[in-house]
């Protein structure tokens, strides 16, 4: 049995993947403003707020090492059987939050759903760098951030509309189960790397590896492993920098909507969590969109005959220089619709940048080492996250967003620089 376009449907179902992941990791983000009351109901908002931020900081440290240790993980068994790992872990993670009663437990089943899920991001990687040439790979990694996006989209009226029939602990068993479902499809499908696949068309894999041009390392124009250092080796090269440090950059952008669009629509504007899920899935219609075009624009500008290099650049600083006045906006958006829509943009442009800068990686290195540096690059990105998140209860005080958006701003020129700087030109690395 051949099937068509396979690539895509591997692609599809780990932005699937990506889908239940945000809406496993959201769930406490939208739950928390009726946790909080129900297990501290003699605490202040600003003491839940400090409680809420040192459970999210325990995740991202879990979520940090989960990164490093995972891009190991899947370039020693591969992408198939790392997505079940890692999926199999965070889904029962979840469900065990409904045990939770305080900040210990919170914080543990925190920490086994954090490095869990962090798999997903190297996999995703990887999986990207083996199921599609070079001019696809940021269209692909665009559709699997678009996962993220839509989990976003999703999950809070979601976990809203659940809240109105269910209490909070019912819901993180739902959600838990909805990943283990996903292994169904996953296992069947995804058999071995195209190379070997039995069910995809000799066309699609010929197209596949002559595509890799990154893997063609003697450039006799046959597919080989191409340049796969030691990680000391990788870490010796300053393009390496580049990508770690525009990820830790970058990336603290990203969450500090995800973890506080929720606390910050309670806070400012008084929203309970019904009301968050009128508005809190607005953002993330950006995203998606941010997603899409970072892609098809990596795709197109490749296509009409554009490097790596230009094409990779161009689209990492239009979405860098679209943030830029957006976050300094959100100092005063005025009405909860301004707000969001604020939002929306800052992370259209998030996204059309990120999915070029997790392609990097591939684009500099062979297949063994893809996972290795992106979830080297993924680690620092969530130690960063982990610094802002930290911060946040005191930045805020009072209910002032302001010094963290401007942080925002600083961080997106910094994450922008460092790709220009460190990776004067992106293309397959060779050995020194």
């Amino acid at each position: 049995m051949n099937i068509k376009g396979l690539r895509w449907w591997v692609i599809a179902l780990i932005a699937l993947a990506t889908v239940i992941n945000y809406i496993d990791r959201q769930s406490l983000n939208v739950l928390w403003p009726e946790i909080s009351v129900d297990l501290y109901p003699d605490k202040t908002e600003d003491q839940r707020k400090e409680i809420y931020a040192l459970i999210s900081v325990v995740f991202v440290f879990s979520y940090a090492f989960g990164q490093a240790i995972f891009g190991k993980i899947f370039d020693w068994i591969g992408t198939r059987l790392g997505f079940v790992l890692s999926i199999g872990v965070w889904s029962v993670a979840t469900a065990l939050h409904a045990l939770a009663q305080g900040v210990l437990s919170f914080s543990i089943f925190r920490s086994i759903l954090g490095v869990a899920e962090a798999g997903n991001w190297p996999g995703a990687t990887k999986g990207s760098a083996e199921w599609f040439p070079t001019d696809e790979r940021a269209l692909a990694q665009g559709i699997f951030n678009s996962g993220a996006a839509i989990g976003g989209i999703i999950s809070i009226p979601l976990i809203a509309l659940l809240s109105v029939y269910f209490g909070w602990k019912m819901i993180f068993i739902l959600v838990g189960l909805t990943g283990l479902l996903w292994l169904v499809p996953w296992l069947i499908l995804v058999k071995s790397p195209p190379a070997s696949h039995p069910w995809i068309t000799e066309e699609e894999r010929q197209y596949i590896l002559s595509g890799q041009r990154n893997q063609d390392l003697d450039q006799d124009g046959e597919f080989d492993e191409g340049y796969n250092p030691s990680t000391a080796e990788m870490l010796s090269r300053k393009e390496s920098w580049g990508v770690i440090i525009a990820s830790a950059m970058i990336d603290p952008i990203w969450w500090l909507f995800v973890f506080w669009i929720p606390i910050y629509l309670s806070e400012v504007y008084g929203m309970d969590v019904k009301t968050i899920g009128i508005y809190g899935w607005v953002p993330y219609v950006g995203a998606m969109f941010g997603a899409w075009f970072g892609g098809l624009l990596a795709q197109n500008r490749i296509k009409a005959g554009w490097t790596v290099n230009k094409t990779r650049k161009l689209v990492i600083t239009l979405g860098c220089l679209i943030m830029l006045p957006m976050l300094l906006a959100m100092s005063n958006p005025g009405a909860p619709v301004t707000a969001v829509i604020y939002m929306a943009i800052i992370l259209f442009g998030f996204q059309t940048a990120i999915g070029n800068v997790q392609t990097l990686p591939s684009d500099l290195f062979g297949g063994k080492t893809v996972g290795t540096l992106a979830g080297l690059a993924g680690m620092a990105a969530k130690l960063s996250v982990a610094g802002l998140t930290s911060l946040i209860p005191w930045l805020t005080m009072g209910g002032n967003y302001t010094p963290a958006f401007v942080i925002g701003a600083a961080l997106a020129l910094i994450a922008m620089l460092s790709v220009w700087i460190l990776c004067p030109k992106i293309e397959p690395l060779k050995p020194v």
